[in-house]
């Protein structure tokens, strides 16, 4: 062994010492603030969809086209950005088995998403199509109105924190503080909407009526500051 390994642990014990010897920071203090704001959610997504059975895949995959493209027709007269966007969802197409294990069927369902601001249109619009059901529905933040927000909420668990410094440095004896290390994560809190069996039972009555009931709900956007503070004399 060459007198390189052989030195390699000495070193390295030596540095461990060293760095247990150094004196620790003094006046270190942790803190955390958080902000939160309530918004109304201003995203309406509906995800229509429609299912198949035959023997043939081919057929089948046929008739679940026909059914996609007919609605996407429909969807595309009043699509607007923004607004009421459209978009295909999940496919899928597989065989069905017999008691014996061989294929004696094949099944499939399509989807299609609708998704924007404008409520109403899209609500409308559910009634309009008659080759699939209504499968989901959901309410989400749009990314200005979350980062509008987060801007806001932002300022104030900064604010917070600042103030929280200063109040620990004045409780402690020092003249102020400096900042050393500090992590701001923002995210959506999740809030709770409408009882979803309650939805999803109006949702299936829309073709009737001509409209989709909607109730959007709030969410609640928040930020979290954490880190740490030297005070100083």
């Amino acid at each position: 062994m060459s007198r390189s390994l052989l030195a390699l642990p000495l070193f390295l014990s030596c540095a461990l010492a060293s760095a247990q010897s150094l004196p620790q920071p003094e006046g270190v203090v942790s803190l955390a603030s958080s902000a939160s704001v309530e918004v109304t959610k201003d995203l309406l997504q509906v995800a229509l969809s429609t299912s198949r059975e035959g023997q043939d895949a081919g057929t089948v995959q046929l008739q679940l086209k026909q059914a996609l493209d007919a609605a996407l027709a429909e969807a595309r007269k009043t699509a607007r950005p923004g607004q009421l966007e459209v978009q295909t969802g999940n496919f899928s197409l597989y065989p069905r088995y017999s008691n014996k294990g061989a294929v004696n069927g094949w099944a499939g369902s399509t989807e299609l998403v609708i998704e924007g601001r404008d409520m109403q249109a899209i609500g409308q619009l559910t009634g309009r199509i008659t080759t699939m059901t209504i499968a989901r529905v959901g309410y989400n933040l749009s990314r200005e109105v979350r980062e509008k927000a987060e801007g806001e909420v932002t300022a104030q668990a900064i604010a917070r924190y600042r103030a929280k410094a200063a109040d620990y440095a004045k409780l402690f004896g020092y003249a102020g503080y400096t900042l050393r290390e500090v992590s701001v994560q923002a995210g959506e809190a999740p809030s709770f909407a409408a009882p979803q069996v309650m939805l999803r039972a109006k949702a299936m009555s829309a073709a009737a009526d001509e409209t989709l009931p909607t109730e959007p709900g709030k969410g609640v956007v928040s930020v979290n500051v954490n880190g740490t503070v030297q005070l100083t004399k």
